[in-house]
């Protein structure tokens, strides 16, 4: 066993375990719980270089870590992990459900296997992954689930994500409702166009328009990074939202408040002046 592979039984305060933390937002917030000296599972599906890469730099930044392999999809994959995570930590503060994935197809182009893949990856790895949440966090808890603003609006190719992760903002609702005697506070991230290695593909996708036309809708004006992300789990995951649970917070620059006609469509009458300042 490698020195970041040790035993962290009797390590940090807040042990954290993240689902698909090799990149991406996972990574982002495990780099954050690290400066705060805790203990952070890297789980991963498949990249192990990945996983290790972001283990070390978890220990550099002041942390403790280390990555398990474990396939989230299947209930035996979710099992086998928080097996790891019991026989080496013996207990759980804070579990993220951030791992997903999905075809990205319109409703009639989609097979049975898509349907499967996308429930066993995105909602059932997290309805599996709270209930052995709760058995772990022997000192209360905060469990966080990952969304997107395709819960609550439709584009393009999104549905089959989008419905599960429409269906993971209500089960987030009812987890906080029976958790709660525990001490648990449930809640989720609803993101809108975060720039990462998934946005990326998914405007990759043969006919979908082009990312630009979209940044040109959202009030802010930009993507949202990784980090804007994990800070706001981060900040779930911390003492400060104690009396939080069962609600979603959106980061996504006020894309799911605007609806056509667009100031970016007006014509130069209505578009947004400069910001006024005040006279000398």
């Amino acid at each position: 066993m490698s020195d970041n592979q040790r035993d962290v039984r009797a390590g940090s305060p807040q042990v954290s375990l993240i689902t698909g933390a090799s990149r991406g937002i996972g990574r982002a917030l495990a780099l954050t719980l690290a400066r705060q000296g805790g203990t952070v599972i890297v789980n991963y599906k498949k990249n192990a270089d990945l996983a290790e890469k972001t283990v070390v730099d978890i220990e550099e930044a002041g942390g403790r870590g280390f990555a398990v392999q474990a396939d989230v999809e299947t209930a035996e994959g979710v099992a086998a992990l928080f097996d790891e995570v019991a026989r080496r930590c013996g207990r759980l503060d804070h579990f993220v459900s951030n791992a997903a994935a999905s075809a990205f197809k319109n409703i009639l182009d989609l097979g049975p296997h898509h349907l499967d893949r996308s429930y066993g990856m995105n909602l059932r790895s997290f309805v599996l992954g709270a209930q052995q949440a709760v058995r772990l966090m022997d000192n209360g808890g905060r469990i966080v689930a990952l969304s997107s603003y395709g819960s609550i609006r439709a584009y393009p190719t999104y549905a089959t994500l989008g419905a599960m992760k429409a269906a993971i903002e209500a089960w987030v609702r009812y987890m906080a409702v029976e958790f709660a005697p525990y001490g648990i506070n449930v809640n989720a991230v609803n993101g809108g166009l975060i720039d990462s290695d998934s946005l990326a593909y998914f405007y990759e996708v043969k006919g979908m328009p082009d990312m630009q036309s979209v940044l040109d809708r959202i009030p802010a004006g930009r993507p949202g990074t990784v980090q804007e992300v994990a800070d706001t789990i981060t900040f779930l995951l911390g003492e400060g939202a104690g009396y939080i649970t069962g609600q979603t917070l959106v980061v996504d620059g006020g894309l799911s408040v605007v609806a056509p006609p667009f100031f970016a469509d007006a014509g130069d009458e209505l578009r947004l002046p400069p910001r006024p300042t005040r006279e000398a």
